[in-house]
């Protein structure tokens, strides 16, 4: 699978990527292009509730956790939702938007059940990205809805390497902590 970085694909930490902000990650690209890449880690939830950090807006706060998008501008928050009909620009993948400030998610038609509020989020400078995946630390896969809202995301690293099959699939074995290996 030869897939080029692009809004929609997912990254995938490739276990060599040792850095703790990354290791054993996905990365849902919401921008790619000359000026550089901005992305959400779409399996690290957090131990906090939405309701902990935004009070005013009852559709948001029954989403359940936050997740750590990633370390740049950890205290911003981001969200992605299902929805339709929203503006363009907005748009990762069919029905899927990211709301950068609340102002867009309060305009957009969406499902309070496929909503995911982040803090924090993954961003590479020009040709960074590139850089990394020359390396060997991401690899590039199609991504879809039911990943990104998937109840129980601890698990999809690992499925992943799965997907990738070969040597790597010995990796989906791999526990998320290294210590308890």
């Amino acid at each position: 699978m030869d897939l080029k970085p692009e809004r929609g694909l997912l990254l995938v930490a490739m276990p060599t990527l040792l850095d703790p902000n990354f290791r054993q990650t996905l990365v849902l690209l919401c921008e790619h292009g000359p000026e550089g890449s901005m992305g959400l880690v779409i399996n690290r939830p957090t131990e906090v509730e939405v309701s902990a950090l935004v009070d005013e807006f009852p559709a948001l706060t029954q989403t359940g956790l936050v997740y750590s998008g990633g370390p740049v501008s950890r205290n911003a928050m981001l969200v992605l939702f299902r929805g339709e009909d929203l503006q363009e620009g907005h748009g990762i993948l069919e029905n899927v938007f990211l709301a950068k400030t609340l102002d867009v998610f309060r305009s957009s038609g969406f499902s309070d059940q496929d909503v995911r509020c982040y803090l924090g989020y993954a961003g590479w400078g020009p040709g960074q990205l590139e850089n990394e995946m020359k390396s060997g630390a991401w690899t590039v896969m199609p991504a879809d809805a039911g990943m990104i809202f998937e109840p129980d995301p601890s698990l999809l690293w690992q499925e992943m390497m799965q997907r990738l099959g070969g040597d790597w699939s010995v990796y989906s074995s791999l526990p998320s902590d290294p210590s308890l290996n």
